[in-house]
């Protein structure tokens, strides 16, 4: 699918869970995609969206090279945070997957010398043991631990178990009602798969990718 094609998705499911429109954002997920390649197939229509579309990287070297020639777009980190790749982090707006303290003190840290800090977003686990995430009974402690770091927590991400579709509704349930609980507006869930059942449980950012390089 193109990035209209993808839009115009985002904007029906709106529809038809009787939000307004452009309550949801489109962020690319462009890791593994030469930039070349995002130049040519997602910068064009970035316009068809308010604000621009963000670009989802989830590997720090990469976002670092691409940042670099591009620092005039808006960049997410999307993986998984190792403590070693905080100093890359430096041109991101929002990082969606934050998970421990100690990362948020990395980033608080390196923040204080770069003169300004991303946003983060935590990431809740959803119940599979190969993924990332706070489980969900820590939400409240981790949560407390990063806003005493300094950093703005706008929100909570969460990954759908893939291919059951009921047990994605549940997931994106259960984080919607804990993001609410907290006071969060932000709710990044929703994947290439999956992103019509996150809008209509009121995901805010939608992850898609694959989609629109195929």
């Amino acid at each position: 699918m193109t990035v209209p094609a993808v839009l115009a998705a985002i904007r029906a499911a709106e529809a038809d869970a009787g939000r307004g429109p452009d309550t949801v954002r489109l962020v690319a997920v462009t890791k593994g995609q030469p930039l070349e390649t995002i130049e040519r197939l997602v910068l064009p229509h970035a316009g068809l969206q308010p604000g621009g579309l963000p670009l989802g990287e989830g590997r720090a070297q990469e976002l670092r090279d691409k940042a670099a020639a591009r620092p005039d777009l808006e960049w997410h980190f999307v993986g998984p945070l190792q403590l070693n790749k905080v100093k890359y982090m430096r041109p991101v707006t929002l990082i969606h997957a934050l998970e421990e303290v100690r990362q948020a003190e990395a980033l608080a840290d390196a923040a204080g010398k770069w003169g300004r800090a991303p946003a983060v977003l935590l990431q809740v686990h959803n119940g599979e043991a190969q993924k990332h995430g706070v489980v969900p009974d820590d939400l409240r402690r981790v949560h407390a631990g990063v806003v005493a770091t300094g950093l703005t927590v706008r929100g909570l991400m969460v990954m759908a178990p893939d291919g059951d579709p009921e047990a994605a509704r549940r997931v994106f349930a259960d984080t919607a009602r804990r993001a609410h609980d907290l006071g969060l507006p932000e709710l990044s869930m929703g994947m290439s798969g999956d992103y019509d059942l996150a809008i209509h449980a009121g995901a805010t950012l939608v992850r898609v990718g694959r989609s629109l390089f195929l």
